[in-house]
């Protein structure tokens, strides 16, 4: 009990006991162009860029000026009603104590790889940030991870420390002594370990001065493992240029954040969405970031949460805006809510619509991946077309391309690709770590071949297929998932859906549909409704798209965000789970 209430005085954490309170009256969005704070444009190159000094300690002196609003940097909060508010100079000196944990405390040296496994505690922000002050390459991980993940991202990485929960300290050090490299277990915990260090109470104990490195702008900066659907993940090396690109104007035009904004981005701790969403995006424009724990995914909570405190944006996988639209509550007019976004899979226009009837807010689209950031999006205050994820957000020329990277015209089917050549633009990858041969393999003409499948119309606008490894090549057609599933939507009995090649004898693959019910068709009979929802498919859109096989099930996979795992279902269909 004395451990934890040192924890919580030295993080400030407080029981919230006065309700709701508005959101300050806005203030005049500050643009970076003060002393100290260079501004680039989209093309620009610079040779020095750290995020830590050119971004949060500029804003720490904005705090020191008076020339920012009372709004936290940090609002971090729990189902127990705790809550954690930190200023911009308060994360500046929890940072630097963090970086020199690192390089003091545990010896780690600028280079070195540190694996970073933790859910949504305030911790997540300070390993970050204080690695960036080091030249420490972090590299995140979802803590839905076992033992024999944890155990190849070590050992592949060659990662010299690791920081992690009491929840998964145990499957680490299983495997702990197949890591040679592994110098250093850091331990984010109300309790002591044997093996391990106290994060917290090193926290408490190091000095807040700290001199942050001169980066390159092109030197290592982050390691996010792919999703590894095709095989084993691979580890997309990103540069200090992935932080830059917050900063560019083309950039910044998606969410047109503001000071005053506090922004709620619900990805999972372990994927590069929630680095640029709850990190990069909001402090390269002083907004708040705030963060609920939500251990578990509940689409009530979340709802709640938006009722009760001062959120302006939110930015969630469609799987979460679909839950809160399927939630009994008598309004979903969020009192301060502003914009929202959405990427990650396939937005059906159906649910794009609904949402705007229901809560007043438009919903637009991006997309992005582990390679590249957020690439391409319905930047705000631009023409939604519904169902399109939006157009190339610059630096980025993105063409749609063929398997030896001819660009194709319009409204073709082909390869998301990524232009490369001459000029590698700020933000993509810079390489598949330890593997040249991945690295090539998605090298195509002049173009980085994302592997994710869309056409282009005439304007510009991308509507996204489906991974190649998810679309459907049944008897020579192409089938992808999203196309099968709007169509699916359609139906009153279609709560949720998803759709996944499933093997055949006689055409390859064939299309199966994983469909939850709603409520009103739960007693309906099982066979005659596979034959309504067949037919349904036929009657809306291409025949040969329709799902010869369909099982209806209680719930889908899903991540801790909400997102559907179509891989895990189809790793079922063909026996390798």
């Amino acid at each position: 009990m004395r451990r934890l209430m040192k924890f919580r005085v030295l993080w400030d954490i407080h029981k919230s006991c006065h309700g709701f309170h508005p959101a300050p009256q806005r203030l005049r969005c500050q643009s970076l162009s003060g002393a100290g704070a260079p501004r680039w444009n989209d093309y620009d190159t610079p040779e020095e860029f750290n995020f830590a000094s050119d971004v949060l300690d500029y804003w720490t002196q904005m705090e020191t000026e008076g020339k920012r609003g009372p709004n936290p940097a940090l609002w971090w909060v729990n189902n127990q009603g705790d809550e954690v508010k930190w200023s911009f100079r308060e994360m500046t000196d929890l940072t630097r104590r963090a970086a020199n944990v690192f390089t003091q405390s545990c010896g780690l040296q600028e280079g070195d790889n540190l694996a970073l496994i933790l859910p949504r505690v305030p911790e997540w922000w300070l390993v970050i940030v204080g690695c960036i002050r080091t030249g420490i390459v972090f590299m995140p991980g979802t803590t839905q991870m076992k033992a024999k993940d944890i155990l190849y991202r070590l050992q592949v990485s060659k990662a010299k420390g690791i920081v992690t929960t009491d929840t998964l300290a145990p499957e680490v050090d299983s495997v702990a002594s197949e890591c040679p490299a592994l110098k250093t277990k850091l331990l984010v915990s109300d309790h002591s370990r044997k093996g391990w260090l106290d994060f917290r109470s090193l926290i408490q104990s190091e000095s807040p001065v700290h001199t942050c490195i001169k980066s390159k702008t092109l030197d290592p900066m982050a390691i996010f493992f792919t999703s590894g659907t095709t095989g084993f993940p691979k580890m997309a090396k990103h540069s200090h240029g992935l932080a830059l690109r917050s900063f560019f104007p083309s950039c910044r035009k998606l969410l047109q954040l503001k000071t005053s904004d506090v922004l709620w981005c619900l990805s999972d701790t372990g994927w590069i969405l929630a680095v640029a969403g709850s990190l990069l995006e909001p402090w390269t424009a002083g907004s708040t970031v705030f963060a609920h724990h939500l251990p578990q995914f509940d689409p009530k909570v979340i709802v709640q949460t938006l009722f009760k405190y001062p959120i302006t944006q939110c930015f969630a996988a469609p799987s979460v805006f679909r839950m809160i639209l399927q939630q009994n509550s008598t309004s979903l007019r969020f009192p301060t809510l502003e914009h929202c976004c959405t990427g990650g899979e396939a937005l059906l226009p159906e649910e794009q619509e609904l949402w705007r009837r229901q809560t007043g807010i438009l919903l637009y689209q991006a997309y992005g991946q582990s390679e590249t950031g957020i690439s391409c999006g319905t930047l705000r205050g631009m023409k939604i077309k519904p169902g399109s994820m939006g157009k190339a957000i610059p630096p980025y020329d993105i063409q749609i391309i063929d398997d030896k990277g001819n660009i194709l015209p319009p409204n073709t089917e082909g390869n998301i690709g990524i232009r490369i050549k001459p000029t590698r633009p700020i933000g993509v990858f810079m390489r598949y770590e330890s593997n040249p041969v991945k690295t090539a393999e998605v090298e195509c003409g002049d173009f980085y071949n994302s592997g994710d499948r869309a056409t282009v119309d005439a304007q510009g606008y991308f509507w996204f297929l489906g991974r190649a490894d998810d679309v459907i090549n049944a008897s020579g057609y192409r089938i992808g998932p999203a196309e099968v599933e709007n169509a699916l939507a359609e139906h009153p009995a279609v709560a949720e859906s998803a759709v996944v090649s499933s093997p055949d004898p006689i055409r390859g693959e064939v299309v199966k549909a994983f469909i939850v019910l709603t409520p009103k068709f739960l007693s309906h009979d099982r066979d005659q409704l596979t034959k309504e929802l067949q037919q349904h498919v036929k009657s809306v859109t291409a025949p040969y798209k329709y799902p010869r096989k369909v099982e209806f099930v209680s719930e889908l996979p899903k991540t801790i965000t909400g997102k559907i795992k179509r891989s895990e279902l189809r790793k079922k269909e063909f026996g390798q789970m």
